[in-house]
């Protein structure tokens, strides 16, 4: 099977992206053995483009007033994709949040980062974390997969200028 495409842009001035390594890592995710998602091994079935943008908090905050009724800050928002357009989904992250978050807990910020599109590809690939216990499901799922991508030396590196 051919790799998915991976549409990979920044619309946040402060932020400087690797698109090559980013594309690595969420390939890597996307290279699942078994092609299926199980307990210990989400995947993404949907074989349509993943599109992923990194935003201002600010720009991040109208989406989710936009989309989701509520106008507080967020750090990461998934739009599910329609397999009949050949679109997987798109990851809208926040930067700012992750530099903030990573500052204030003392994470290294392109980790943090990492985190946030691994989130937003855990929810595409069918992850909740609204209830109690889907949320533990996921942050499992998360540090699987940070655990996998730092093995594979796959944590992008991201510059910020804020």
């Amino acid at each position: 099977m051919e790799p998915r495409s991976i549409a990979v842009r920044t619309l946040d001035p402060g932020l400087r992206i690797d698109r090559r390594a980013i594309t690595r890592a969420l390939r890597l995710l996307d290279g699942k053995p078994s092609g299926k998602a199980t307990a210990r091994e989400p995947a993404l079935d949907n074989p349509g483009e993943l599109s992923v943008v990194f935003l201002t908090a600010g720009a991040l905050a109208r989406l989710h007033a936009g989309f989701l009724a509520d106008p507080t800050e967020t750090d990461v928002i998934t739009f599910p994709g329609d397999p009949a357009l050949g679109s997987a989904g798109e990851i809208c992250v926040s930067a700012q949040a992750a530099a903030r978050f990573a500052k204030k807990t003392g994470r290294d910020f392109s980790e943090e980062l990492t985190l946030y599109l691994v989130h937003g590809w855990l929810h595409l690939a069918g992850y909740d974390d609204r209830k109690p216990r889907k949320k533990q499901a996921m942050r499992r799922a998360e540090a699987r997969v940070m655990r996998l991508l730092k093995a594979s030396g796959a944590i992008p590196t991201f510059k910020r200028r804020y």
